[in-house]
């Protein structure tokens, strides 16, 4: 059997859907832990749904803009109580459930995840600045492999920090992205509520056992890819171009199932073509 440390490491991304409902993750774990035997893994996690509800206890509407949260000094400390402490805690408790020995951290620890502030965006004719939001220009993957060599579970809070020790927020797709780029992944997982890419997000029946960048153009042209499945498609083929041999967005008990998984390609299958 492969030592896990000889093998290139799988990075999961967990969708903050997901995260409401522990059950709905324990087929997800136990996979983990079946897959860990062979291969290293990364967990990188969202809370987008936990951060707004909690936002929402305190009177505070955050306002998202193509799937993107602007984040005010009160979002960032919405985000690093509801994403960093609760969340990353309750993941890391579920995976010792497992048997899966986590360790969470999040990227500002070690400058895992190294961010500049992104500039205003010009969206929809209008410029928004997105506050303490971060564009990754830097991952400190050697921080990741003293884990992965101690034969632990990195499961990782999407936060960034800039030289002068800011912390940001930062798109846990994008940062999930920048760290299977970084490890050089074997693939990269990203674990969605819907399980996968549908041309209607209600009918099962619409779903795609691929998706390719041409349909990815004419989804978002059309409009039935938008918000954060446009940002979770993005990032998918920004890491198939960064050379991220595999790429799937899949359901939390499919893992070893990617045939029911919808597979993300550049090009359409040969058979297709």
């Amino acid at each position: 059997m492969t030592h896990p440390n000889e093998a290139r490491p799988v990075v999961i991304k967990l969708g903050g859907a997901l995260l409401n409902d522990p059950a709905l993750l324990e087929p997800l774990w136990r996979d983990v832990a079946r897959l860990r035997e062979t291969t290293p893994v990364v967990l990188v996690h969202g809370g987008g749904p936990q951060a707004t509800a909690m936002a929402r206890r305190l009177g505070h509407e955050p306002r998202i803009v193509h799937g993107r949260r602007v984040t005010s000094d009160l979002d960032l400390d919405v985000i690093q109580w509801a994403i960093r402490g609760k969340l990353n805690t309750q993941l890391v408790a579920q995976a010792a459930r497992a048997g899966v020995p986590a360790v969470g951290i999040s990227g500002a620890d070690g400058g895992l995840v190294q961010v500049v502030r992104r500039p205003p965006w010009r969206v929809d004719g209008e410029e928004v600045d997105f506050g303490w939001v971060g564009d990754v220009e830097y991952v400190a993957a050697d921080v990741l492999a003293a884990l992965l060599r101690g034969g632990f579970v990195p499961v990782v809070a999407p936060l960034g920090i800039d030289v002068e020790g800011q912390v940001y927020n930062v798109n846990a797709d994008t940062v999930a992205q920048a760290i299977a780029q970084a490890l050089r992944a074997a693939a990269f997982f990203l674990v969605t509520e819907a399980g996968g890419v549908r041309r209607d997000p209600y009918a099962p029946e619409t779903f795609l056992p691929h998706c390719d960048a041409a349909t990815f153009e004419e989804g978002t042209a059309s409009g039935w890819i938008a918000g954060g499945m446009r940002v979770k498609l993005k990032v998918a083929f920004d890491a198939l171009r960064a050379g991220v041999p595999e790429v799937f967005i899949l359901a939390p008990h499919h893992l070893f199932e990617r045939e029911r998984a919808t597979r993300i390609v550049l090009s359409p299958p040969a058979e297709e073509t």
